[in-house]
């Protein structure tokens, strides 16, 4: 390690084969907490390559517990966070929305890092319990239409990273690769990222996989469509800029989309969202995000995936797919 960290302090990069080692290293123990923390703080002051990233996520796909949900052929909606925005949680209500809607889900989240409250969190705030069993996550989409990958359940190799991220509160390049490491290996994929840096490496990374995807990022800095101005999407067929009035909508201001200060906030907000009680600002924003899912899953136009993901929230298929997932976690 100590070699790496002389030639990354000296702004050198490492190859794919030499980031998967150390990552590898790190689940075995092989380094202390100082040396982990100053590893993750490189990547704090300077860009994260396109060999480094693809060497992390093969390490982590590589030692994950992998879960085979194939038969249902789901969709993930996954941000990597780290917009600074404190948002309310966008792409977890966008998740139970794109459930509603007949698209099946394998949300892959964690707690909440660098905001008040990560996809975990709110989630367990509502009273779902996270599980790594297969027959019950399949059990979960079947009847509910979506399950929950709780991240530590399905790469126990982070454990020795896990306490210095928190303590650190800052973003790092595991933010970047949290949607890339999802268990379920899902084949569809709607990615929120926080830069147009990342987003370009995630298509060089993702063109060469046989993934079905939309990759987000919002030209004001949040890692979803926010509809605050416009947004670059990159797919498998093309690069296009979403303007809130292509789906037929007025832009937002940045207070519309705040998620509250603590977990418990977060979750007043979520239901009242999932209820049909939100604003319309709320509401257009998630079904905005779920409608790109929809539509990336079903290979129809975002804004045929936009009308749906109304219908999904405003019939209340959003929440009933919810209160199964809850009833079934008990």
């Amino acid at each position: 390690m100590k070699q790496i960290l002389n030639r990354l302090i000296n702004q050198e990069s490492i190859s794919t084969e030499e980031a998967k080692r150390v990552l590898v290293n790190i689940s075995l123990g092989q380094y202390n907490q100082s040396q982990i923390a100053s590893f993750l703080t490189v990547y704090m002051m300077r860009s994260i390559t396109l060999e480094e990233l693809q060497g992390f996520r093969d390490a982590l796909l590589e030692l994950c517990i992998p879960v085979n949900l194939s038969d249902f052929d789901p969709i993930d909606l996954c941000g990597t966070g780290g917009d600074g925005k404190d948002t309310f949680n966008i792409s977890t209500l966008a998740s139970f929305i794109t459930a509603g809607a007949g698209v099946n889900v394998a949300k892959h989240g964690n707690y909440g890092v660098s905001s008040a409250s990560g996809s975990s969190n709110v989630m367990e705030a509502l009273g779902i319990h996270f599980s790594d069993k297969s027959d019950f996550l399949k059990y979960s989409i079947e009847k509910a239409g979506i399950c929950v990958l709780h991240a530590p359940l399905f790469h126990p190799a982070m454990k020795n990273v896990a306490p210095i991220r928190k303590a650190l509160g800052v973003k790092t390049f595991f933010n970047m690769l949290g949607p890339m490491v999802n268990p379920a290996f899902p084949k569809n994929q709607m990615v929120g990222v926080f830069n147009l840096e990342l987003q370009r490496i995630y298509g060089y990374l993702y063109q060469n996989t046989d993934k079905n995807y939309s990759i987000v990022h919002a030209l004001d800095g949040y890692d979803e469509i926010s509809l605050t101005g416009n947004t670059k999407i990159i797919s498998n067929a093309s690069e296009t800029m979403l303007s809130p009035s292509d789906l037929g909508l007025e832009q937002l201001e940045q207070s519309d989309l705040f998620g509250g200060d603590t977990v418990k906030e977060a979750a007043k907000i979520f239901k009242n969202i999932i209820n049909g009680k939100g604003t319309d600002a709320q509401n257009n924003v998630v079904c905005a995000n779920a409608g790109l899912a929809i539509a990336t899953a079903k290979q129809i136009s975002h804004l045929e995936g936009f009308e749906l993901a109304k219908e999904s929230l405003e019939s209340g298929r959003a929440k009933i797919s919810l209160e199964k997932l809850i009833e079934l976690s008990k």
